[in-house]
Order: C-alpha cells, then structure tokens, then sequence
C-alpha cells in the first residue's frame, strides 16, 4: 500500500516512513492511496469470523508488502487481548463498550498497534537508529500510548498534556510509568500541545538530530486500527435486521473517521453522528461549508475538547472534499455540559447504566437522530470507563463505583512530569 500527503506536496511513502515520520514533509496528513471494499461475502458471514479473523482481513490491505501474514496476525493477537461488547440499553440503542483494555480507553487499539508495529520495523532493521513519538493528549490519548509503548524497543514516548485539563486518573496513567516514557506538563490547552508537535515535526534543529514520528490520530497506525471495533460492532448488531446508525464522541475525529473507512471497505451503515461538547466546529461547518477552527473550551468531557480537529480533513477526502456528499452520510450535533450531566442521569434512572461524560454526549447525539429516524438500531460508542471521570460522575450519579484493577494499579504511584510554558522549552527538553 502507497500512502500519500493530504497536502499534496510530499513524496508518496510506504507504510513503515509513513508511520515512522507520522506527518509527511508538507505538513499534511497520510492517507492510503486505495480503499479496496472487501467481498461481500465476508460481512454475509461475519457472525462465523472471530474477532481476530475479521481484524486481519480489514487491515491486511493497508500492510500489504510490509508485513508478512503471520507476523500480522501475530501483532493483532497481542492487540486484541480483551473484549468489545455492544451492551443494549434501551429498545434499538445499544452501547459499544469500548473500555475493557489495559488504559480503559478505545485508544487502547490504535497505541498497541502503532507500537507492535515499530517494534517489528525495529526488529527488522537493527541498524534503525531510535526513534522518538511525539504526543499530545486532552485525556487518553496519553495513557494509552504510555503504556502501549512501554519498554517497547528502540522508541522513546515524549507526552505533552495540559495541566489542569485532564482527570487525575488520566495523568497517572501517563505519568507514574517511567522508563521510556516521559511526561511534560505544558501550560495551556490541548491546542497547545498539538501544536508544539506539529511544530516540533517542521523543527529541522531538532529532526536533524531525532527521529520523530507522532503517535496521535494523524499517524496511520493510530488511525486505521481503529476501524475493527465499529466492525466487531457490526458483527454483534447484525441479527437486528435494522439499518445501523453510529453515534460517535469527538473531538479530534479519527476514531468516526476510521469507523467511515470500515463503511468504504463494505461495512453497511446508515449514517454516522459526530457528537460533540461545546467544541462545535464540525457541527458548524455542516450547517454553513465554512471551516473555522477556533480555541478549544474546556468542558466536563475533556477529551474531546479539539478547537481544530486533525483528521476532518481525512474524513472530507473520504467524500471527495464534497460536502453534499458528506452530509449525507454525517450529522454533526453539540452539547453543553448541563445537556451531557442530564443524559447522564437519564441513562441512569431509567436503565441503571453509567455512562461516562463522553457517551452520554454521543448518546445525546444517537437520540436526536433517531427521533428523527426511528426505524434504524443505533450504537453509541462509551469511549472510556466512568471510573477514570470520577469527579464528574460522582457530581451528577449517585452511585458506587467499583475502582478496576487496572486503575488501582496506578491510583497510587507517584507523578512524575516536567512542566513547561512554551515551545523553546519544548524544543531544548528534545534538543538536551
């Protein structure tokens, strides 16, 4: 598979330079040449295909030449280690729990394998000289990568997050592990830790002496993965005889996206809902073909806030930059925090369901598209664990819950991270 800049103006690379550099020369965002659907055999008999069988034949194309089989199916093995259940709630909405990973996060998919697969491009070429992954989180972008990346060999984790911004959880995940992975405490938003690593990328003082590649959801490792569980989804939801809706929280838009690529391999769907916070520049551009990033705002689901989401760009090249197109096939609805504390206590009183700040903005997004549509099954994507918003849901729930083990396993550890304010202290922590 070739992968090419969405900005036109870079080489065309294979998958390994892709997934090492994680932003071509031009700035611009990979994307894979051709999308080949699969037979239409393959979704007449997913219900017969294990969850491993139906990874390998959806991302088999996108490492063709690269990765042998075996190895393949191998680095999806170890992906895959846990389970993706749609857990129904109410008649014709179910839940896609997304949560049962190491980090409890959905990002738990795409940081393991981004990190199997420079592992295995470091096994093959030992003379590889290290590499460093940049990342910024609003959340569990940041924990995920943390601890898919732990120990891996070859590749050191630089992670920039926003102080104050993410839960207390979602830090020691990120910051309590150590080793080859280190924290930096920027002072700011979201906004301005993806932009110290877009700049960091353009930075030849500093990429003349590291190797840097990103390991948010610009990088195609990140990415493409991520469109097994809206599979394993499709699979579960199959028996219903309905058409399938995807109501899908975001902020930085790769996880819909990658869920919109599963539709171009054949998947059928309906339509796609991009459920957003009070970050509503989607929503926005929907209603009026103008793309206007702006500041994030900080809200009770942080993880989407995302004033200029990455990878709507991937998401409009998907539909030929054609906006008719894309609407046709995307809804784009906000939320406030008063809406989203609200569905959370809807969900809980009238099916004992806890949903996190970040599903119940896409179950917010899911009803006010089946209120318009009612004779679709829709599914709702719980992104992460309501243990790791305890804050927030202990305010608006009242009820116990239970601390998983693996984040009992971090609750106690000792933070270790570097504050910064600002890009030349950025540059000189990479540069020392």
């Amino acid at each position: 598979m070739i992968y090419y800049s969405l900005n036109g103006k870079a080489p065309n690379v294979g998958l390994e330079e892709a997934v090492v550099r994680g932003i071509a020369p031009d700035k611009g965002l990979y994307f894979p040449e051709e999308i080949k659907p699969l037979p239409s055999s393959f979704f007449e008999n997913i219900e017969s295909l294990s969850n491993n069988e139906i990874a390998f034949e959806a991302i088999k194309q996108f490492v063709e030449g690269v990765i042998p089989d075996e190895d393949l199916k191998d680095i999806i093995e170890d992906v895959l280690s846990f389970d993706f259940p749609v857990v129904e709630i109410e008649e014709n909405i179910g839940t896609l729990e997304l949560f049962h990973g190491p980090t409890m996060a959905f990002k738990d998919v795409g940081a393991r394998f981004m990190a199997r697969c420079l592992g295995y491009f470091s096994a093959q070429n030992i003379k590889q000289e290290p590499v460093t992954v940049l990342v910024a989180t609003s959340g569990d972008t940041g924990g995920a990568v943390a601890r898919g990346f732990l120990n891996v060999e070859g590749v050191d984790v630089v992670i920039l997050y926003p102080t104050g911004k993410v839960s207390d959880i979602q830090e020691k995940q990120l910051t309590t592990l150590g080793a080859n992975i280190t924290a930096l405490e920027v002072d700011g938003v979201f906004d301005d830790c993806q932009a110290m690593v877009k700049t960091a990328f353009l930075d030849d003082e500093i990429t003349s002496k590291r190797k840097l590649t990103s390991a948010n959801s610009i990088n195609i490792a990140r990415w493409i993965p991520q469109l097994f569980y809206f599979l394993f989804a499709y699979k579960q939801a199959k028996s219903k005889g309905k058409e399938l809706v995807f109501s899908v929280p975001s902020g930085n838009f790769g996880n819909i996206c990658a869920g919109m690529v599963a539709h171009k391999l054949g998947m059928p769907v309906k339509h796609f809902v991009a459920s957003v916070n009070s970050n509503d520049i989607v929503p926005e551009f929907l209603k009026t073909g103008v793309y206007k990033p702006k500041p994030s705002v900080a809200t009770i689901s942080n993880a989407m806030d995302v004033g200029d989401p990455s990878n709507f760009i991937r998401i409009q090249k998907l539909f030929n930059n054609d906006l008719e197109a894309l609407s046709k096939k995307l809804s784009s609805f906000s939320y406030t925090d008063q809406e989203t504390k609200e569905a959370m206590q809807h969900i809980y009183k009238e099916t004992g369901y806890i949903a996190d700040p970040h599903g119940a903005v896409g179950y917010l997004g899911l009803k006010d598209y089946l209120n318009r549509h009612p004779d679709a099954y829709g599914i709702f994507l719980e992104t992460a664990h309501p243990v790791k918003f305890l804050p927030v849901v202990n305010e608006v729930i009242d009820a116990e819950i239970s601390i998983p083990s693996q984040i009992e396993q971090v609750m106690h550890k000792e933070k270790q991270a570097i504050a910064i304010k600002n890009y030349d202290q950025f540059k000189a922590f990479l540069l020392k």
